[in-house]
């Protein structure tokens, strides 16, 4: 794995701060100020900006509210400005959205410059500047350049239209529809303020399970509402676009991408939303995939109906996202094989302004997967990277789970194609595509906390972060969230990263461990259901995922089995094809093995099965113990949620644990290793577990 790129201002957070934020301990506060902690500064500061446009007027505003009166003065001025064009500063390679902050002398002054090409640049250079001051830098060292390895970094929203969030954890959703567009809730600009603070420049506002009526006259007036809260934050609007709503709404007998009819009613519908959002950012689809129509509903392409509605929003320079997950049942032998049969042959034939957003993984958002097969197979069409924020299947918003980790590893995954990642190929750079893109499913909700606990606002935080700059490393970002959102006590942040670092690969341990996946309840997923086998299709059962039987467990994805090993580049396809080169992480992916084959830890499948389910639950109990030595250095509300969720968490650990084991051992008839504790009830007191009120559940 390549070194990851450090933050520099991690260097300074044994220093002293200078006062940006208040003593943790001294302040109790329910987590809505997110990380953008600073305290009101107690006089004044000296910010001058030159030009007059809403963006800038947000910059120089976010100085003022937050810079201490000593960090000034402060100069907000574009690079052509004659005075900061005099300097000869290397602004040339920032493009439009990066910038440069560094003390300059200018019209005999010594300031802070916060200086780039475009309006945006000098408001992401504004909120780096607060960044470097809330962990520990000073005025005096400010030294900052940075530009966006990610032209599109977005947000998507599975919010409905009636409030609810699908896979949501963290209340209702924060877009009242009901109200919009007349009551624009104040919520949405400190949304907006914490997005930019990121370098999130887009969001979908409306679920990929789409309904036609977000298209309606009434709901983009509504959008164009949100949209002129979000602009002066450098942030356009996107919607999901249904595909069947020319039928559902515009009264037309098919939905064909190839009828002139239906493409004339698409460049209509465009049409209408530029006239409301001017700057409207373009369409996110899913198409044919959980029963969402789509062109294969018409014996046409993804690239049929991709390109239809490229052509309607190009001549506003709108984009395409048109997602790759495609989950129906037309590859029987492997689910996992599904998208990259579906797409590989379609490379070189989507139009300029589309990109195809692809998931992580090849399934759906496991604690861990595989990159996703695609990375590295269409270097003709620009790829765009799918993260889900929300923790679906990591114990909802309850469980301390940083994505971090989880990020990082896909990112840096070689594809086999050269020396290609999929950083890489996310970024554009292995192509050099005019698109590259990340995308998040947001773990946003009405909750007063934003998205249900505090440690969950790191993963919307590292999504922004990462998707700015994917090549930084997830621990120095978990340290410069927790340095902003905890103070820079540096035996805190020791800790509290340390906690972070540990907690993914904890949920790993105890849901699915040696690539094991899909092994959670049915519905709502909340809980193990590994036994769950009644399901109408075969790819909904998770025992189509483990395949465990008396003699081994495992899915075989190798030549002998699925093969979708051949999906990979030759290099990845030799690493995955054999059990000894392998990864232990994901071996249980690619193959179906024994019981008692032995492993390089040197114990069989069997007891390193139970090791890791136990690692996982002792995991979740030391970081109860650490959070607990913690309770004098955080204030006392932010203390009990995280105290009180953590033992929901080593609780639902346990719970995992001993279900999972009951369930093996059913199957495979063998004993726990010597000296195991057995699970706390017998298998059917598991399986009679029901939970038909669980959150995020779309049913």
């Amino acid at each position: 794995m390549k070194a990851r790129v450090a933050i520099r201002a991690m260097a300074l957070l044994a220093s002293v701060s200078i006062g940006v934020l208040a003593t943790p301990a001294a302040l109790a506060e329910d987590g809505y100020a997110l990380w953008m902690r600073q305290a009101a500064p107690a006089s004044s500061v000296d910010v001058t900006v030159r030009g007059e446009t809403p963006v800038l007027a947000t910059a120089a505003a976010e100085l003022r509210r937050a810079l201490p009166a000593d960090a000034g003065p402060v100069l907000l001025a574009a690079a052509a400005d004659p005075e900061v064009a005099r300097l000869r500063l290397p602004t040339a390679t920032l493009g439009d959205e990066g910038y440069l902050v560094r003390r300059a002398t200018i019209g005999g002054r010594s300031v802070t410059l916060v200086t780039g090409n475009g309006d945006r640049g000098l408001l992401y250079g504004a909120f780096a500047l607060l960044r470097h001051l809330a962990t520990g830098g000073t005025a005096a060292s400010v030294d900052l350049t940075s530009a966006p390895a990610v032209q599109l970094r977005v947000l998507n929203h599975w919010d409905n239209l009636d409030g609810r969030v699908e896979r949501g954890y963290a209340g209702h959703s924060i877009w009242d529809w009901w109200n919009l567009p007349d009551v624009r809730d104040p919520r949405y600009t400190d949304y907006a303020r914490a997005n930019a603070s990121i370098g999130i420049n887009g969001t979908v506002l409306n679920n990929v399970n789409a309904k036609a009526d977000s298209l309606t006259a009434p709901y983009i007036a509504k959008a164009a509402a949100v949209a002129d809260v979000l602009r002066p934050y450098g942030i356009k609007v996107y919607l999901s676009a249904r595909f069947s709503a020319p039928i559902e709404i515009g009264g037309l007998k098919t939905a064909d991408p190839r009828d002139p009819q239906v493409a004339a009613w698409w460049k209509a519908k465009a049409d209408e939303i530029y006239r409301a959002i001017p700057d409207f950012g373009g369409f996110l689809v899913k198409a044919n995939s959980e029963g969402q129509p789509g062109p294969r509903d018409y014996n046409a392409s993804h690239a049929d109906g991709a390109n239809m509605l490229a052509a309607a929003v190009k001549p506003h320079g709108g984009i395409v996202m048109w997602r790759a997950f495609v989950y129906a049942d037309t590859d029987p032998d492997d689910r996992a094989k599904q998208a990259y049969t579906e797409f590989k042959p379609l490379d070189g034939s989507f139009a300029d302004n589309v990109i195809v957003q692809v998931k992580n993984g090849a399934i759906d958002f496991q604690p861990r997967e595989p990159f996703h097969p695609l990375f590295g197979a269409m270097p003709k069409t620009p790829l765009m990277m799918e993260f889900q924020i929300t923790k679906e299947y990591l114990g909802f918003a309850s469980h301390l789970a940083y994505l971090g980790p989880l990020f990082e590893e896909v990112l840096d995954a070689k594809t086999g194609v050269g020396r290609e990642t999929v950083a890489g190929v996310v970024t554009g750079a292995a192509e050099r595509h005019k698109l590259s893109g990340m995308a998040g499913v947001a773990n946003i909700g009405d909750d007063r906390d934003w998205s249900g606990s505090t440690f969950n606002q790191a993963n919307w935080y590292v999504f922004g972060r990462m998707a700015w700059d994917p090549a930084l490393s997830a621990e120095a970002v978990a340290r410069e969230w927790a340095a902003q959102t905890f103070g820079t006590d540096p035996a805190l942040l020791d800790q509290i990263t340390a906690m972070m670092m540990e907690s993914r690969e904890a949920v790993v341990d105890y849901t699915g461990p040696l690539g094991l996946a899909h092994l959670m309840a049915t519905g709502h997923h909340y809980g193990p259901g590994p036994w769950v086998a009644d399901l109408q299709r075969p790819e909904w059962n998770p025992v189509y995922y483990h395949r465990a039987d008396r003699n081994g467990i495992g899915f075989d994805r190798t030549k002998t089995g699925s093969n979708a090993v051949a999906q990979y580049a030759p290099a990845v396809a030799r690493l995955y094809a054999r059990p000894e080169t392998t990864p232990v992480a994901e071996l249980l992916w690619f193959h179906h093995l024994p019981w008692d084959y032995r492993l390089k830890t040197g114990r069989t499948l069997w007891a390193e099965l139970v090791a890791r389910y136990d690692r996982g639950v002792a995991t979740v109990s030391d970081l109860r113990r650490r959070w607990d030595a913690l309770k004098p250095k955080v204030d006392a509300e932010r203390w009990q949620k995280t105290a009180s969720l953590l033992a929901v968490q080593e609780r639902e650990a346990r719970w995992w644990r001993d279900a999972s084991l009951a369930y093996w051992m059913s199957v495979n008839g063998l004993p726990l290793p010597a000296g195991v504790a057995p699970p706390g009830h017998d298998l059917a007191w598991y399986k009679a577990q029901s939970f038909p009120f669980a959150p995020g559940n779309p049913h």
